[in-house]
């Protein structure tokens, strides 16, 4: 008889061992970055403080309808379900902090609905091209109240893996930035005004400027750490000079209408972003220097959204208690 050869595994078996530890590697690799972010994050109350009196009395008896537009930062990505500032607008979750009880929407407009249609990763186009069609044309004895997040995506996808365009512009020069940023400005003249003909009885709109994780510094090569894993991402010179163009669009195209209105997001998480920690930048809060973003960088943590509901809040008490 002849001795059996030895038996080897077969080669889909190493691919697969392969597949297997790298996989454990990422994953590992995302959760040391989730902790490490969550250490920083901090606790307590996150930004402004909201004054309890305006929430005495109601502000409209009628049919409003709460309508979330615009990109992740609206779907509450990288906090806890229902601790994102859309639904902490409305309703004040289990858990929340104990200073802002009281202080929510449905509190001050008895019959308010919601409808959310925003979505993860979605520019300014797909806002345009993909949400508007999903929002019926309302009564005319509904009022509307709408908040916006859009145009970060324009500016941070891909990451510079591919050639700056339109919509995806990271890495785009400055003669180019001020084209895509006129382009965004046309597609949100466009998308305002088609919210706004969606609302025959009216509505408000409350849109958030775009805010910088790198606290002014424009190192925005160090975001996204989850991707940073798989390879450097490139620096972008010019990049802090094309957000803020986009970000005076923003501001210009809310001036253009009585019933928009600007929320200072981006001066808001200032200090609190990649250099959260680092007493020389300019924006450190020395009285809560804390990490407010998730670790991809594009979305906020759960202090984060508190910090973005209070300012809307605060807009949305100069806007309505005023007239109630």
């Amino acid at each position: 008889m002849t001795p059996s050869q030895p038996r080897t595994k077969p080669h889909w078996y190493k691919i697969r061992l392969s597949f297997v530890l790298v996989l454990l590697c990422l994953v590992g690799g995302f959760y040391a970055l989730y902790a490490v972010s969550k250490s920083s994050m901090g606790s307590g109350p996150a930004g402004p403080a909201v004054s309890a009196d305006p929430f005495a009395t109601a502000w409209n008896e009628g049919d409003v309808l709460l309508l979330g537009m615009g990109d992740s930062v609206v779907t509450g990505f990288g906090a806890n379900k229902g601790f994102g500032f859309f639904d902490r607008l409305a309703d004040i979750p289990a858990g929340d902090e104990p200073d802002i009880a009281g202080k929510f929407l449905r509190r001050v407009f008895p019959k308010l609905r919601k409808l959310n249609l925003a979505e993860n990763s979605s520019s300014s186009g797909d806002h345009l091209r993909d949400q508007i069609p999903l929002l019926p044309t309302q009564s005319s004895t509904t009022r509307g109240i709408v908040v916006l997040s859009t145009g970060g995506i324009d500016l941070i996808h891909d990451y510079g893996a591919n050639p700056p365009r339109d919509e995806a512009l990271y890495g785009a020069n400055w003669a180019d930035g001020q084209r895509y940023a006129q382009a965004f400005r046309q597609r949100l003249n466009q998308l305002l005004d088609a919210i706004a003909a969606r609302f025959p009885g009216g509505c408000d709109v409350f849109i958030a400027t775009i805010f910088d994780p790198t606290d002014g510094v424009g190192d925005i090569e160090r975001a996204n750490a989850i991707l940073r894993l798989f390879k450097p991402l490139p620096a972008w010179p010019d990049g802090l000079r094309i957000h803020a163009e986009f970000n005076r669009h923003i501001r210009e195209a809310a001036a253009a209408r009585p019933n928009v209105h600007v929320v200072n997001v981006h001066g808001t998480l200032l200090g609190h972003g990649l250099h959260h920690n680092d007493s020389q930048n300019s924006h450190y809060q020395a009285q809560d220097p804390t990490f407010w973003y998730f670790v991809n960088l594009e979305d906020p943590n759960r202090r984060g959204y508190d910090a973005i509901r209070r300012v809307f809040l605060i807009e949305m008490i100069r806007v309505f208690a005023t007239k109630s």
